[in-house]
């Protein structure tokens, strides 16, 4: 059985055994317990650890569990749907993290499309086993989103949520006439917390960014307001923000204090579909 990925290191096709991928030039990957595979080669890791930290996997994964951003998991889970056609439709999520989205969406996709294939990666190890855990249904692996180890050519789908933008890499594995599903916060995402923690709190720039290669079909916006219960709750969704790395420590403190958080929650999914 061949595997979605390629090799890394000399990007030929990889047999899937039970504990491993192995290429015809003998480069060889275990397969974790989990089940996902470590495609990222020490020279492309940008740190020891890179990625999300065990600790921020962990949290993330808790604070997704408990049903924050379901608004966006449906239009998301509604969106693939639609674009995702034929008997055998491939997906692909590019900077995965821990399988939220990812194990959702491939149910809702495999109960309707039981031949879709699906596939997950990320930069973050702990992430990515994580996600691993959440599904058996997709195949996860660790890589690098600019330099993604499958074909050319090779997806119907491509999904980037809130994960770093590598447009010359997603226009080459998406198959002709292929879809682009790109997540962003939108101008007042989280604006309670950030006026938790900011002085003067500012708005994220919203725009439909043209990409080469590329037709912008639609916008679709998620907007409501979302009641963060705990502390742990309030901080975990601190941690998923790059506020958490910018903030200042009287900034961090003021938000420590709270045991409760009302906040407006913004998404943009920003639909493409490749041209050439």
């Amino acid at each position: 059985m061949m595997s979605i990925y390629l090799c890394p290191l000399c990007k030929s096709k990889l047999e899937k055994t039970e504990r491993s991928l192995k290429c015809e030039h003998g480069h060889s990957f275990d397969i974790s317990a989990e089940g996902y595979v470590h495609l990222l080669p020490p020279n492309k890791m940008n740190s020891k650890i890179p990625g999300d930290s065990k600790e921020m996997a962990a949290s993330r994964s808790a604070f997704l569990d408990k049903g924050y951003y379901e608004p966006l998991l449906l239009e998301l889970e509604k969106t693939v749907l639609e674009l995702a056609e034929g008997e055998e439709p491939s997906v692909l999520d590019c900077g995965c993290g821990e399988g939220y989205y990812t194990a959702n969406i491939a149910k809702e996709l495999k109960n309707r499309i039981p031949k879709a294939k699906i596939a997950g990666f990320d930069i973050s190890r702990p992430s990515v086993k994580r996600a691993a855990k959440r599904t058996k249904e997709v195949e996860f692996a660790v890589a690098s989103v600019f330099d993604i180890p499958v074909p050319d050519e090779s997806f119907d789908v491509l999904l980037n949520v809130f994960s770093p933008l590598s447009i010359d890499e997603y226009r080459r594995v998406l198959k002709k006439e292929g879809y682009y599903i790109y997540v962003v916060p939108a101008a007042r995402h989280l604006w309670q917390l950030k006026a938790a923690i900011y002085d003067v709190p500012y708005e994220n720039r919203e725009q439909d960014t043209p990409y080469e290669g590329f037709e912008h079909l639609e916008t679709k916006r998620v907007r409501y307001e979302a009641d963060i219960k705990t502390k742990e709750d309030i901080f975990a969704l601190f941690q998923m923000t790059p506020y958490y790395w910018k903030t200042s420590a009287k900034g961090a403190e003021k938000l420590g204090k709270l045991d409760f958080l009302r906040t407006e929650v913004a998404f943009d999914i920003h639909v493409y579909k490749k041209v050439k």
